[in-house]
């Protein structure tokens, strides 16, 4: 029996709705730096809705592998550009064939290997992944790779030890033992209680600075005030004096 295309597609399960397979996290330090990366980067991006952030999330890229379970998601992963919408998991083939443009893997002691062997080698020649980049909490190892040809080439860091993402158009840099974002012009990318606190510290300044503005207006009033003051005081005295002239008979030049 021969099945049409439309009816082998009504057959085929909604795929969309693959769960993530993914483990736990290796240590609240790995989730708290995961955490970091979600949080900062879509403070960022508040105003766009032309991406996904995957965290800690299921990519699945083929039937075969939905079938051997033989492939653990990345930690960090962007796809741009996409709608920006919640998914249970990222499915490939229900996502026009897309794979991540940029990829970043927490490197653990039972992940460290693959991560740097196996999974390199697939977002490389699978995934066609544009930047890989590999951060370990524990012992601050840092390494980025761009797609160029057919191979990943290593990354180099600028003076400060960060590495340029394209795709970001964002540094990504080692801070206080914590992989950060950072502009081209070296500002830290903020986490929304950073910006918080900044904000709050540029409204507590621009309230200083009123105030200072005010209490200067308020001495310069003040001053004004005085030197009128002493003027009038000088002319009733100029006044008197010329009163005190002209009984004794003597007209005062006034305009002398």
């Amino acid at each position: 029996m021969f099945l049409t295309v439309e009816q082998l597609e009504a057959q085929l399960p909604d795929a969309t709705q693959l769960l993530s397979d993914e483990p736990e996290m290796e240590s609240s330090l790995h989730y708290l730096q995961l955490l970091l990366l979600v949080t900062c980067l879509e403070w960022l991006w508040r105003e766009r809705n032309d991406y996904f952030i995957g965290a800690n999330l299921t990519i699945y890229y083929s039937r075969q592998q939905l079938r051997n379970r033989d492939f653990r998601g990345p930690d960090f992963f962007l796809v741009q550009p996409t709608e920006k919408r919640p998914r249970k998991s990222w499915v490939v083939w229900e996502e026009e064939g897309k794979y991540p443009n940029l990829i970043i893997e927490l490197l653990s002691d039972s992940t460290a290997g693959v991560d740097r062997t196996l999974k390199k080698e697939l977002y490389q020649n699978q995934f066609r992944t544009p930047e890989y980049f590999w951060f370990s909490p524990d012992t601050l190892e840092f390494q980025g790779f761009r797609l160029s040809g057919q191979h990943y080439q290593e990354i180099m860091s600028n003076d400060a030890g960060w590495r340029w993402s394209e795709v970001l158009n964002l540094y990504l840099g080692i801070a206080e033992g914590k992989l950060r974002y950072f502009t081209s012009d070296g500002s830290i990318v903020p986490t929304p209680e950073e910006a918080a606190i900044q904000i709050q510290q540029q409204a507590q300044q621009a309230q200083q600075q009123a105030q200072q503005a005010t209490q200067q207006a308020q001495q310069a009033q003040q001053r004004a005030e005085q030197a009128e003051s002493r003027l009038e005081q000088e002319q009733m005295r100029a006044e008197r004096l010329a009163n005190q002239l002209r009984a004794l008979g003597i007209e005062p030049d006034l305009d002398s």
